[in-house]
Order: C-alpha cells, then structure tokens, then sequence
C-alpha cells in the first residue's frame, strides 16, 4: 500500500505539484514557441512525453553503471537517442506536424525538463519509478501546452484544431499567436496554478538559481544567488 501510495504522489506531482512548465518554470521555449496551435501542442506534448518517459527508464536501469564524471554526456546520447526515433516516426506517420514543429523538435535533446528529470530523479531512482516520474511529468506538461494552445489559437485565430469556432463577425485578436501573446498566456496560467497551489498549501512557482540546474556541477560559472556575477561574465549561462 506504502509503495502504491508513493507512485501514485510521483505521478500526480507533475499535474500542479510540480508542473514542468508552470510551476517548475521549465521548458517553456517551447512552450511559447508551438503553443500556437492545439495540433502543435499535442504533437510537441506526446513526442516529448516520449523521450521523457524512455530516457527516464534507460538512465534509471543504467544508473549504477554509468560513471558520475560523464552522466551529463551519458543522459544527452540516450536522450538524443530517444529524440532521434521518435522524429523519424513523426516524420513518416505524421509530416504535417514534423513540418510545423520545425526545429523545435530535435531541440527535444536540450529540453531542460527532459534532462533536469535524469539528473534530479531518474539518476537517483529505480525504473519503475522512474517510469511514473516520466509519464506524470510527460502528462503535466502536455497539459500545460494544450491549456496555453487553446487560448491562443481561440482568441487569436478563432479556431480549435483547425475547426472555426467564432463566428465570422468576431474578429479574432491576432497578438494571441504572436509572441507577446504568448507570454501573456502563459503568464496568466502561471497565475491560476500559483492561486490553485496556495488553496492546496502549496509554496508559489520560484524561478532558482544555478543550484537547480542539471548542468551546475559541470559549469565554470555558479551565479549563486549573485546574478551580476552572471552579467558581467564573457560566459552565457543558460
């Protein structure tokens, strides 16, 4: 029953708990870049959820053998792995959508949440866990994208899946699809998560410093709480 009990806490806590986009404040390039339409967000959702779930179990099961010095080159190949297979099935079962995702879709290797999951739990934890840590985080954000396309692709282009949905004499405000758009969502469902989380007790979303970073024990520059120790370095961290 404990353990039940316990899979069941790492599925759900991608949902709010510790959604990757809103609250975590994880991946959201590109979030904002293909949440402009449903059918982009749920490509984006389901082959990221993919990887994550695939890299999450290979990284757990090979976890005692793969030495601490190279896990972060280690966690990027099996994830570049995964990302490969999965844009080679989206390209021959579904063109349309590996045309629309772009280059946003083998940018799936870099996405901060897939690796941040490696590091922070999948290096740490056993596989089946570490599954159910995939497919809630996988879950979470797929939701978050789909939330964020709706109201985007409604307001900004009067349609649902390509469906038109307002009328022809509604204008549809075309900001929504635009970049600015974007942030304005996102912020918005940024706040509805905060305020759903504080009548759960929950703490508000944070963004962290270097410490949080599945990169930090390899980089040469820490902001530690400092960030003009970041600005005024010749060094980019990102």
């Amino acid at each position: 029953m404990a353990e039940t009990k316990t899979l069941r806490q790492e599925l759900t806590k991608g949902f709010l708990k510790e959604n990757p986009v809103l609250r975590l404040v994880l991946g959201t390039c590109p979030a904002l870049a293909v949440s402009t339409s449903v059918e982009n967000a749920i490509g984006m959702g389901v082959s990221a959820s993919i990887v994550l779930i695939g890299s999450n179990i290979v990284i757990s099961a090979l976890r005692k053998v793969i030495p601490a010095k190279v896990r972060i080159p280690a966690y990027v190949v099996v994830i570049a792995s995964f990302v490969t297979i999965v844009q080679m099935l989206v390209r021959a079962f579904a063109p349309a959508i590996d045309e629309q995702l772009g280059i946003f879709l083998p940018l799936i290797v870099v996405n901060c949440i897939i690796l941040g999951r490696a590091e922070a739990f999948a290096g740490k934890n056993a596989v089946i866990a570490s599954a159910v840590d995939g497919v809630g985080m996988g879950i979470g954000f797929t939701a978050a994208l789909l939330a964020m396309s709706i109201i985007r692709e409604l307001a900004g282009a009067g349609t649902l899946a390509g469906f038109q949905i307002l009328p022809a004499s509604v204008t549809p405000m075309a900001i929504f699809i635009l970049p600015p758009g974007g942030f304005f969502v996102f912020g918005l469902l940024m706040a509805v998560a905060n305020r759903l989380s504080e009548k759960k007790g929950l703490p508000k979303a944070e963004l962290h410093g270097c410490e949080f970073c599945p990169m930090a024990d390899s980089c040469s520059i820490k902001i530690e709480g400092n960030p003009e120790k970041c600005e005024k370095s010749e060094v980019s961290v990102q």
